[in-house]
């Protein structure tokens, strides 16, 4: 998850042809990048194809009444009663209360009440993530993809000061590479969508694409990423948005799926918020066969 800092301190338009994305409602995501109507969750069905290409390997659509520990858990892999990602100077202390299921979504709350952490440090902020990641440092990671189709239904919050994301972290831990499929950065009206590599001499280097502008709290988004070996490709509502084909820059490792919702980056949220949600009405990943 990229922020103004990199995370080095928690561990340093060709047509879509086999790979393109069956949109049900194509109507409706006709025009530019720029100029494009937002399209609700509710509106849209996508997937890779040839369908009998692919199998779905996961399908969580949030329809109990609890999260499902056998897919997620709710932090990072150094999970030590609750965790936060300080290589980006995040001002949140994420915690298990903060992540609900319930009416068929997700819902990740972040709230103004001062936690303090396991690493002795005060947060002024508590916050809701999951993971397929482990349940702690030791741990083996619930569930990892080496490419495939990745798509989540997200409604973003409207507050200032969020930092929502869902992206790919590497099963070793260690960062770069990095994928993140969406993330909100001192705004609510414009994605970012980014891959992180390292180069031959081993410096940190990234890409970055954008998407909007589009009222993004109003409604359901989806958010796509295709990953293969020689391409990523990024989605929003059905729509390709970025694509990367230097294989310099795609991964080629285990990766885990993370969604959350971090406070403070790039800036403080101002005095008058207090609290704030993202809500995530499915999550899917396809592989091929």
């Amino acid at each position: 998850m990229n922020g103004t800092g990199a995370r080095r301190s928690l561990r340093q338009a060709a047509a879509l042809a086999l790979s393109s994305l069956v949109l049900l409602t194509a109507a409706a995501c006709t025009g530019t990048a720029e100029g494009t109507r937002p399209v609700g969750a509710t509106e849209v069905s996508t997937g890779p194809t040839p369908p009998d290409e692919w199998r779905l390997v996961l399908n969580d659509e949030f329809d109990g009444g609890e999260l499902d520990d056998r897919t997620w858990t709710t932090c990072y892999d150094w999970n030590k009663d609750g965790c936060t990602n300080s290589g980006n100077d995040e001002l949140q202390w994420y915690l298990p209360e903060q992540v609900s299921v319930g009416d068929g979504e997700l819902t990740l709350t972040a709230e103004r009440r001062e936690t303090r952490g396991s690493d002795d440090d005060s947060y002024p902020w508590t916050s809701g993530m999951i993971s397929t990641g482990r349940d702690d440092w030791y741990a083996e990671p619930r569930r990892t993809f080496t490419y495939g189709y990745f798509e989540a239904a997200i409604r973003i919050p409207p507050e200032a000061g969020m930092f929502p994301a869902f992206w790919l972290m590497p099963a070793s831990r260690f960062t770069p590479p990095e994928i993140d499929i969406m993330e909100f950065l001192d705004t609510t009206q414009k994605v970012s969508m980014y891959v992180h590599w390292r180069d031959a001499d081993g410096d940190e280097k990234r890409q970055r694409g954008t998407y909007g502008p589009v009222d993004f709290p109003a409604e359901f988004h989806v958010f796509g990423l295709l990953w293969e070996a020689d391409k990523l490709v990024w989605y929003v509502d059905g729509v390709e948005r970025l694509r990367v084909t230097d294989t310099e820059r795609i991964p080629d490792v285990p990766m885990e799926i993370l969604l959350n919702l971090a406070v403070g980056v790039p800036k403080s949220p101002p005095e008058s918020v207090d609290t704030a949600r993202m809500d995530v009405d499915w999550v899917r990943v396809w592989e091929q066969r």
